[in-house]
């Protein structure tokens, strides 16, 4: 399964929930697989997306969905610690796991090495963890999570992939203003 496939099927369940999507190629996919104003896209903020998943987390009932990569969390891989100890019940943490840094040319990160990041999450206090590598595993463990009030890791393990995606069409500042938007009513 490549990254791609793992959006579709993560943006296929998602209806009211916030998505939190991680900078560069995992936004765009984000973005053209079901864009919404619910959506917020990382675009300039690498290793930021599950700390700014938690401050949502924490400051709105809804559900949060955050489409974290591998070389992004372990770019702020102490936002695991804060995360568990803060234990948001309406935060779904999801790595898409490559090994790689995808969108900068696939360069090895250290995911593709020792290091297993559904391991670092329960080790950082995170109860519930999910290590997957297929599609069906996802769509079952996110719809059970989606219905369940409790933080979760989501660890799915996919392919590196070199297509080129376009970019988003939408300036910083209009992701920005719709998102609060949709947040306020």
């Amino acid at each position: 399964m490549y990254r791609s496939d793992a959006i579709r099927v993560i943006m296929e369940q998602i209806e009211e929930e916030i998505v939190v999507s991680n900078i560069g190629d995992p936004s765009k996919e984000v973005y053209y697989t079901k864009d919404r104003s619910r959506n917020f896209y990382m675009l300039g903020s690498f290793g930021l997306a599950s700390s700014i998943s938690l401050g949502l987390a924490l400051s709105q009932k809804e559900k949060v969905i955050c489409i974290d990569g591998d070389g992004s969390l372990l770019i702020n891989l102490g936002t695991l610690a804060t995360i568990a100890n803060q234990n948001p019940n309406n935060l779904i943490l999801i790595v898409l796991d490559n090994g790689c840094y995808g969108t900068t040319g696939n360069q090895k990160s250290h995911t593709s090495g020792l290091t297993d990041l559904e391991n670092v999450a329960k080790a950082c206090g995170f109860g519930i963890t999910f290590k997957l590598r297929d599609k069906n595993e996802l769509f079952n463990t996110l719809n059970k999570c989606l219905k369940n009030c409790n933080l979760s890791f989501i660890h799915v393990i996919v392919e590196p992939n070199i297509s080129k995606i376009k970019n988003i069409s939408l300036e910083p500042i209009t992701i920005k203003n719709r998102f609060m938007k949709s947040l306020q009513g």
